[in-house]
């Protein structure tokens, strides 16, 4: 399902991973990919994608943030601390312009009954929330919206000062 919407002046459209690869991405001034944590890793098709995609990534103003319950931790929650996104920079040489981490929520409710134990321990393990009815928010939405922004002034390749305010 693709979103356009208007975000600080900007167009902006939304895309699900799988369905980006039906675009070409090199129509877009700028590209931003979100990717999350499930069970200690990122998705194997963020990488993958990144890997073929790497050159356009490069020729385009470009972001990439985590979204990680880490990263709720003020020791963890700055990309060069966060040790998932250290890890997903050293699988590829792309570097990207601009990089965000966010901690995200936990929804225990809508975890299966596995999943809620795995998580319940792991939250046990690191000293986090470990009651199974409840929802944590643990996102910093200024923290987002500073990123979005900083996503905004991202310069476009090959666009001058002067046409940028034009």
């Amino acid at each position: 399902m693709k979103f356009v919407m208007t975000a600080m002046g900007q167009q902006v459209t939304l895309l699900p991973l799988d369905q980006a690869e039906s675009h070409n991405l090199a129509k877009f001034e700028r590209i931003v990919i979100g990717a999350s944590i499930r069970y200690g890793k990122h998705r194997p098709a963020v990488m993958a994608f990144i890997k073929k995609n790497q050159s356009v990534l490069e020729s385009r103003a470009n972001a990439l943030f985590s979204v990680n319950v880490v990263a709720r931790k003020p020791e963890k929650n700055q990309p060069h601390t966060n040790p998932y996104m250290i890890k997903l920079l050293q699988q590829f040489g792309w570097k990207p312009h601009l990089t965000g981490v966010f901690a995200g929520r936990l929804n225990y409710p809508a975890l299966g009954f596995v999943d809620r134990q795995m998580i319940r321990f792991i939250m046990f393990i690191t000293k986090g929330p470990t009651d199974p009815t409840q929802v944590f928010e643990f996102t910093d939405w200024a923290q987002v919206e500073a990123f979005a922004h900083q996503v905004c002034e991202l310069p476009i390749p090959g666009q001058t000062a002067a046409n940028a305010s034009a």
